[in-house]
């Protein structure tokens, strides 16, 4: 391997390194406030509003830092596409870090009145504005240094991210709960955790600040219009599509580990600590079949992968909710961890589709948003609908049938989406795409293969 083959080989491994560290740690922030959402935030911040009313206002917070990710997608892929994809990251990691680590010290209710959830809505959003402009910027930083062939494979190390982000925090929330008293755990034990993202954001600006420049951002010199003036005009076929095809697997996610959560807890009159257990257990789960989907669609496909993992998403809603309200342990933990797995499959090959669906010039700006719009309407209103469902109907199982109907209209729109395989990224257009030279002369091949 000559001197250039060894750079290109780091590089490639750096990347994937600081995409998982540095994604982990922002879906690590961006967690806490759902599990917190679920077991504390309606009695600290709205007492006044009753149970049911206390849990859909702390809902309610967590939906708006959905609202706002769309805008840090357009904010972050803008200087993405224009300064380029590692000075952007650095700058969503300590957004983040340093508005969740305010969270942790907020004053509740009790202190501030009213200007303590008001505040807490301004930092939710400075949660969604950092991490709508992450995932994107994170991808590209794989997908434009891996070899076509194998660019499903190394993107599996980015979906690991909201994996490991997802087992920290609620590893977090579960240990605090088992070491401390009910009263100790509500007046500050909760906050240890958002506090602690302070630390975890040096190591993760430690290791992008190492990073360089990915070579198709340095290549690409055609960057006449704004970005996204550009996706919004030419690519926002994709952009409609994309976003429609990932809302059952936002849907699926937060129904199970933040709306199963508090109706589990308060509603069934299931242990915190034995829902989080299960949940934690089932994220491992869920984190092998990240991988497996993710290095599958390299052989497979990403439509075909994703339509069958879309498929069992759909099939599994229907399960979720009677197996839960069983409030059998083996029932309720193959509720929990069924639809963590099943959601790997789902999440697996989107590091490497998404990117592949848009040119160099506007990937950060048409990625991050394709994703961030999918989470508007999986993610924000999820928690919502199964809320107001469950209070109309006196149980959960129809909140499994409008995830059902999400999965339908995901299959819709995985049908107007490209097969994106082995594509070339230098060639993307909207009229268009080329397949990657083989594997001994793709510029972006591994020379480690």
């Amino acid at each position: 391997m000559d001197a250039d083959g060894a750079w290109r080989v780091g590089q490639l491994r750096r990347a994937a390194a600081a995409a998982l560290i540095g994604t982990a740690i922002e879906f690590y922030d961006f967690f806490l406030y759902g599990t917190a959402a679920a077991l504390v935030f309606g009695p600290v911040f709205f007492p006044e509003l009753g149970t049911v009313g206390a849990l859909l206002a702390s809902f309610s917070v967590y939906a708006v830092a959905f609202l706002a990710r769309p805008l840090g997608a357009v904010v972050f892929g803008h200087f993405g596409d224009r300064v380029g994809r590692k000075a952007t990251l650095v700058v969503s990691l300590l957004l983040m870090g340093l508005a969740t680590a305010a969270v942790g010290v907020l004053p509740g209710f009790a202190v501030w009145g009213w200007w303590s959830p008001v505040l807490l809505v301004v930092l939710r959003v400075c949660q969604g504005v950092g991490l709508g402009g992450e995932w994107g910027g994170a991808a590209l930083l794989i997908a434009e240094n891996a070899p076509a062939g194998r660019r499903g494979r190394y993107g599996g190390f980015l979906q690991l991210g909201p994996t490991t982000g997802f087992v920290l925090a609620n590893g977090g929330f579960l240990a605090l709960q088992l070491g401390l008293d009910e009263r100790a755990f509500r007046d500050w034990g909760w906050r240890v955790p958002f506090l602690a993202s302070l630390a975890l954001v040096a190591v993760g600006l430690f290791v992008r600040l190492r990073l360089a420049e990915t070579p198709l951002f340095r290549a690409d010199e055609r960057r006449e219009r704004p970005p996204v003036v550009e996706v919004l005009r030419e690519h926002w076929r994709p952009v409609l599509a994309g976003g429609g095809a990932i809302t059952v697997g936002y849907a699926l996610f937060y129904l199970t580990t933040t709306y199963a959560l508090a109706y589990a807890t308060s509603g069934l009159g299931v242990a915190s600590t034995l829902v989080l257990s299960m949940l934690l257990v089932g994220a491992v789960g869920g984190g092998v079949t990240v991988w497996l989907g993710a290095s599958r669609s390299d052989r497979w496909g990403r439509l075909r992968t994703l339509r069958w993992a879309t498929a069992l998403a759909a099939a599994w809603s229907l399960a979720l909710f009677p197996l839960l309200e069983t409030v059998r342990r083996p029932l309720m933990f193959l509720a929990l961890a069924g639809a963590m797995v099943v959601l790997g499959f789902l999440l697996g090959p989107l590091a490497a589709f998404l990117p592949e669906l848009f040119p160099t010039r506007v990937r950060y700006t048409g990625a991050a948003l394709t994703y961030n719009l999918g989470g508007v309407v999986g993610g924000a209103t999820t928690p919502l609908v199964a809320t107001r469902l469950t209070e109309v109907y006196g149980t959960a199982q129809p909140a499994g049938w409008y995830l059902a109907g999400l999965g339908v209209l995901a299959l819709g729109c995985l049908r107007l989406l490209p097969e994106t395989v082995g594509v070339d990224l230098g060639s993307v257009e909207e009229g268009g795409r080329r397949r990657a030279p083989l594997l001994g002369a793709d510029p972006t091949a591994d020379p480690a293969a």
